[in-house]
């Protein structure tokens, strides 16, 4: 067994020696969203390094951190890859449902599609809060988990031939635009990676490049910490109270096991 699937498995609890299935894409999807924070701190302390498979390693799985899409879902990818399934990367359009408009940042979101039994399913554990958990058929159909309703729809864009429409337990009554992907167009190499950091990274109208961000999903809910307040919803209520920066450290090490900042 190679080092990133044995640390991916130890980080994750999931035993060497236990053959994964497409059956076993459930469980594997609700332990990186609940153990694999969803945050930007090398962003914010200047810290990024380029996008290998060894430094997504070094970052995730030994130093025990996060990352944003462009970290979590490649690692996951070749976790996928060394366990046998048929998957690639995709690169999507993030939709902004508060101005109703895209974001201006370009295809800076990247998920996975899977093959399995002809049938291909978007697969994504980098979009923060709004994570399926299971895998979503792109034939429209209606997945459901104890994170809401998830759906992949044939839309033609600019920015590619189906969207990813959800439905949030607790938050959304009805649907809403998650992103727009290309299904037809993957990564051919890392290198795309990178130019979605330097996006993310330099772009005036990121929102990853300005203040601190860690959010997570939990077995109740989710938690957000920023450096300003720290939100907790539990089971469809939702307590936030203002923090300092002392405060901001000592709830980064509390709920997401960052031990130094």
């Amino acid at each position: 067994m190679n080092e990133l699937n044995g640390l991916f498995r130890k980080r994750l609890g999931i035993p060497e020696n236990e053959k994964l299935t497409f059956e076993t894409l459930d469980n594997i999807l609700e332990k990186t969203a609940t153990i694999l924070p969803f945050e930007n701190l090398c962003i914010i302390s200047n810290k990024t390094r380029a996008i290998t498979k060894e430094n997504l390693i070094n970052k995730i799985l030994i130093k025990n951190e996060g990352g944003l899409c462009y970290q979590l879902n490649p690692l996951l990818y070749f976790f996928l890859v060394e366990n046998g399934y048929n998957v690639v990367l995709v690169r999507g359009e993030v939709y902004n449902n508060e101005t109703k408009d895209w974001s201006k940042l370009g295809r800076t979101h990247v998920a996975i599609l899977l093959q399995h039994e002809g049938q291909t399913y978007l697969i994504d554990t980098g979009f923060g809060g709004n994570l399926p958990l299971k895998p979503v058929p792109l034939n429209g159909e209606t997945t459901s988990s104890v994170n809401g309703e998830f759906r992949v729809k044939a839309m033609e864009s600019d920015y590619g031939d189906f969207i990813l429409e959800m439905k949030l337990k607790y938050k959304d009554t009805d649907w809403k635009i998650g992103y727009a992907f290309d299904s037809k167009r993957s990564l051919e190499n890392l290198s795309e990676l990178n130019e979605v950091q330097g996006i993310i990274v330099e772009h005036k109208e990121s929102r990853f490049n300005k203040t601190p961000l860690i959010t997570q999903l939990k077995s109740d809910g989710n938690v957000t910490l920023t450096d300003t307040s720290f939100t907790q919803w539990i089971n469809g209520k939702s307590k936030k109270e203002q923090i300092d920066n002392v405060k901001f450290k000592e709830l980064a090490k509390q709920h997401f096991g960052f031990q130094e900042l």
